[in-house]
Parts: structure tokens; sequence; C-alpha cells
């Protein structure tokens, strides 16, 4: 009963050491960022840009669909070699369009780089300060309830990928950097 008594005491002790050991705080960036105002006004800007740019894809919808609708209207007098260049002048537009819109809305496209060059030194603001806080506080991890907790900031004596690396016989990530010419 006393060897029992003692394992208990024993295991509460490890248990509070252990507790203790790691510390974990959160923040809300959408919270933070709002109350930035170089944020506000970079995705005004933004906002703005995107706006201008959906303008003129529309106004280049409104010109194509009006082409089709002529194109339809004058379809019984066009010979079948007329129609098919017709159709395939306004395929091309139809296409460009698309395109354009890729190039402006798209993953890479002009909205998506202008984001980059506006927010991402807003957010690497944001992600100096966390660590600095995280530091000062002894803070192990930092997650973000914005971003479905994903983690902000880690304590690097917590990375452990050199030992997976290891068990996997693939060196430490500072080979695998060192390979990539960073």
């Amino acid at each position: 009963m006393k060897s029992l008594k003692s394992f208990y005491i024993l295991a509460f002790l490890l248990l509070t050491i252990t507790s203790y050991g790691q510390k974990f705080g959160f923040i809300d960036s959408e919270l933070i960022l709002k109350k930035l105002p170089e944020y506000s006004e970079a995705q005004k800007e933004i906002d703005k840009l995107a706006v201008n740019y959906q303008k003129i894809i529309e106004q280049k919808r409104i010109t194509l669909d009006s082409s089709y609708q002529v194109f339809h209207r004058e379809e019984i007098l066009l010979t079948e070699d007329m129609k098919r260049k017709k159709l395939t002048v306004l395929t091309e537009q139809e296409t460009e369009i698309k395109e354009l819109q890729r190039k402006i809305f798209g993953f890479d496209g002009l909205i998506f780089l202008k984001r980059q060059e506006l927010i991402q030194p807003i957010q690497d603001k944001v992600v100096e300060a966390v660590k600095k806080m995280a530091k000062k506080h002894k803070l192990q991890f930092i997650f973000d309830k914005s971003s479905d907790l994903s983690i902000i900031y880690a304590s690097p004596t917590h990375d452990y990928t050199d030992f997976v690396l290891e068990k996997l016989d693939l060196g430490d990530k500072k080979d695998t950097i060192d390979n990539k010419n960073y």
C-alpha cells in the first residue's frame, strides 16, 4: 500500500513538473491586423485595384455579349464559312477575357502579387512582435486562433526535424538546406 501511495505521489509530481515545462499561448492575428492602420490602407488599395480591374473585364464581357447578339441576328444571312470565322473570332475573344481574368485575379495574378507586396511586410512585422513577446513571456508555442489554430511561433528547442531525418537516414535539415543553395 505504501509503495502504491509513493507511486501516485511520484506520478503526480512528474506530471506537475512536465506541465510547467511548456507554456502555450494564442493570438488573434485577424484582430491585430484590423487594428493596424497600414493594413487597412493596404487592403483599401488592393480593393480599389480589384474593382478597377473588374470594371475592365466587365466592359470586355459586355462588348463580347453584344458581338454574340449581333452574330445571332445576322447568322441566317451568313455562309457556313463566314459563320465559322465569326464564331472563331468570338471564341478567341472569350478566351482572351478568361486569360486576362486569370492573369489579374488568379494565383500569381496581379492582385495576388500586389497583396503580397503590400501585406507581407505587415504580417512579417506582426510575426516579429509575436516572437519577441513569446521570448519575453517564455512561451514555447503561439497559436493563431483566427486561422484554424496554426502555429505562429514555436521555440526551436522543440524542433525534432533533425531526429526524424536521422531516423529516415536522410541526414539533417542543415544538409538539405545547404544542398538547395539557399
